[in-house]
Formats: structure tokens, C-alpha cells, sequence
């Protein structure tokens, strides 16, 4: 299989006045195209550190990030911004959803940094939208929405740019229980289709809809195991 991502030795420290902080001591993965990847641990383990450095968002203080075959350990703000836009793909906890904004211009918005016409950047958030269900919601609001559609137009913002990874942190964290089911039933859909997804959370339930889960504690990789028998369809899809 293809790697796609591959961390050796990666370290994080953060500097608080004159204390300083180690969120990651020493972290190397290597996760393969097409795979499906939970990170957990408590508060202070350092997964969100690894996420935001695996996403481009921050740059480690020691270590190498080799990110579909490029090094992005050293890179500029502005290199980062471009990989960001090209290869990944966010969901958010709080949707990040533009407010005044439609469904159809929230989902289109990664496509004007990517440099496509008008006409073209529509076509696609439409047919993004209608991806997930969300056909006949493209000139809605943010909030002529439920929370469980609000994400799934997040979840089609980070789709239309056809990225190399998905990330999603907490993807359910701001969702009920039924709802939160049916969006990690639209992420196995994903999945199916050959996207490679990394998700952050705390929930064991959710954590269990990944193939592979990988825990962290103090800054290090405590586990990393397969998961033989990935949840599915814990609450039947119903169509809000």
C-alpha cells in the first residue's frame, strides 16, 4: 500500500512564560492510503498536537513530517497554507460554516483558493453537497440547518477539493447521540469509496468506527492497534 503519511520522531514544545510544555516527545507513524484512523487519549496527551501537525496547521520543534512523499517539516506559512488546501480536508467539532454564507458558497469557498471559475466551483459544491444528501439544501443557511446537516456540509467542504486526507476533530462533539451515529456512518461511506480518514476524538463508541486506533498518552504513542471488528450501523440512517 501507498504510504501517505509518515512521522519519525516528532516532537512538540511549547514555551508558557519560562515554563516549557512537551506535547509530543517522540511520535512515528506511518499511515497507508485508504485507511481509516482514530487517535485517542485523556486531556494533555498531545492528540490534538499530532493532529494539527499532521494537518499542516503547525510545524514540529524537532523531528521529520513526510506528507505524500513531500517533507513538510521546514516548511514556509505560505508552503503550508498551499499543502493544506491541496491535500487535506477538515471537519471541525463546530462546523467553522461561514453564517451568511449558503450551503453551496461555504462548500465552494477551498475552490476559490484553488483558482476555479465561478461556474466550475459551483458544479462541484453542488455536486459535493448532493454527495452527502444535502442536494436540495444548497441555498440554505448555516442556520436554517440542523447541527447533523451543518456537518455534513463541513464534511462536504473537506471533500470537494478531492484531498489526500480527511481530518476530522471531534466530528461529533457538538452533535446528539443519534445524530453523531449517522455522521460516522457518512464517514464508513467515505472510507468505502477510498478516502483516507484521521479522526480525533475521545468517545470510545466513535473511536471504534475507525479500522485502526492509536492512543497517546504524555506525548507518546501508548497503543496502536488494528481494530478487528469496526462499528457499523449502530443507528439505522434516517434522513433528516
Amino acid at each position: 500500500m501507498k504510504k501517505i503519511i509518515e512521522t519519525k520522531d516528532i516532537q512538540k514544545t511549547y514555551v508558557m512564560g519560562s515554563e516549557e510544555v512537551r506535547a509530543l516527545k517522540s511520535v512515528s507513524i506511518q499511515i497507508n492510503k485508504g485507511e481509516y484512523v482514530a487517535f485517542m487519549g485523556p486531556s494533555g496527551s498531545g492528540k490534538s498536537t499530532l493532529m494539527n501537525i499532521i494537518g499542516c496547521l503547525d510545524t514540529p520543534t524537532a523531528g521529520t513530517y513526510i506528507l505524500n512523499n513531500k517533507d513538510v517539516s521546514d516548511m514556509t506559512e505560505n508552503e503550508l497554507a498551499e499543502i493544506r488546501n491541496k491535500e487535506i480536508g477538515f471537519v471541525f467539532q463546530t462546523f467553522n460554516l461561514l453564517p451568511r454564507a449558503s450551503c453551496l458558497e461555504n462548500v465552494a469557498l477551498p475552490l476559490i483558493y484553488a483558482g476555479f471559475g465561478k461556474s466550475e466551483r459551483e458544479e462541484m459544491a453542488f455536486k459535493t453537497l448532493d454527495s452527502v444528501g444535502l442536494g436540495d439544501r444548497v441555498h440554505h443557511k448555516p442556520n436554517e440547518l440542523s447541527g447533523g446537516q451543518r456537518q455534513r456540509v463541513a464534511i462536504a467542504r473537506a471533500l470537494v477539493n478531492n484531498p489526500s486526507i480527511i481530518l476530522a476533530d471531534e466530528p461529533t462533539g457538538n452533535l446528539d447521540t443519534k445524530t453523531s451515529y449517522d455522521i460516522m456512518e457518512l464517514f464508513h461511506e467515505l472510507h468505502q469509496k477510498g478516502n483516507t480518514i484521521i479522526m480525533v476524538t475521545h468517545e470510545d463508541d466513535i473511536a471504534h468506527y475507525a479500522h485502526r486506533i492509536v492512543r497517546l498518552r504524555d506525548g507518546l504513542v501508548e497503543t496502536d492497534t488494528i481494530n478487528p471488528s469496526p462499528t457499523r450501523g449502530k443507528v439505522a440512517v434516517v434522513t433528516e
